[in-house]
């Protein structure tokens, strides 16, 4: 990989592994919390506020000894939303990174595959 290369996305890196490159990989997955200062998708008062989160995935790549580090969103949602909404959260998210879990093996990227624990 050259200097001036910016890599940035899964994409640069499993074109990286498909040209040859060594590629490894660790994911981590989050759920990050934080707060909106109203309720999505209604209006309301500024001061209103509401816990919300978001789960995301860090894939950390090492790639010629430098580490690159790559956050992605999968799902969100609002903290204390019915169960059932929650399951469907974690769901969807979880079906996404196994899109990504599969373009990922099919570059020759080899890595553990975590997933999000269903609420």
């Amino acid at each position: 990989m050259t200097e001036k290369s910016v890599v940035s996305r899964l994409e640069d890196f499993i074109c990286l592994a498909r040209k040859g490159e060594k590629v490894d990989l660790t994911v981590t997955l989050n759920k990050q919390i934080f707060t909106r200062k109203f309720y999505p998708y209604k209006s309301g008062a500024s001061e209103d506020e509401i816990d919300m989160y978001i789960l995301t995935a860090d894939y950390v790549f090492l790639v010629e000894g430098k580490t690159y580090e790559v956050t992605k969103f999968y799902a969100s949602g609002i903290e204390g939303e019915s169960l059932s909404e929650s399951k469907h959260n974690v769901y969807i998210a979880n079906e996404r990174l196994k899109m990504d879990y599969a373009r990922l093996r099919d570059a020759k990227i080899v890595f553990a595959e975590v997933f999000w624990d269903e609420p």
